[in-house]
């Protein structure tokens, strides 16, 4: 291989992974979007999630769901945008996905457990989403293990 094919495969790699770190920094957690839209610190949004109230609660409380749930969208939006760029997924399973978590906020109160519509997601805990079986399956997974 000649010199400059080298060069310029090293920089195409070069750049898709700076793309993907900058993608990564900029990325938001659930409890980071709560925290964000309720004005409580990260830390206090953590604890009341280790206490047992989802993120979606704790935004409800603040009288902030429609808030929390639009960044939300946004982010997993981001997130599949990334992955379908990445070539993890197809545009087609990215808008299957996006499509779900659209519908299921439609019938979000915030009081749940994730598993509206047939389709529960790990969120930021990076276990993925399974469809069907209660989000007991395997899926396409959100989480960046955060």
């Amino acid at each position: 291989m000649s010199i400059k094919k080298t060069i310029a495969i090293t920089l195409v790699v070069g750049v898709i992974g700076a793309m993907g770190i900058a993608y990564a920094a900029t990325a938001k957690t659930p409890a980071e979007i709560a925290s964000s839209v309720t004005g409580k610190t990260v830390t206090d949004v953590t604890a009341e999630r280790n206490q047992g109230k989802t993120y979606g609660t704790i935004a409800n409380e603040a009288g902030k769901l429609d808030e929390f749930q639009t960044q939300m969208l946004e982010e997993r939006k981001a997130d599949l945008d990334q992955r379908v760029k990445n070539g993890t997924i197809t545009q087609e399973q990215a808008d299957a996905i996006y499509n779900n978590i659209k519908t299921n906020q439609l019938n979000c109160d915030g009081e749940g457990s994730g598993r509206m519509g047939g389709q529960g997601c790990g969120g930021s805990t990076g276990q993925g989403c399974g469809m069907n079986g209660g989000g007991r399956g395997n899926g396409q997974g959100f989480g960046r293990g955060r």
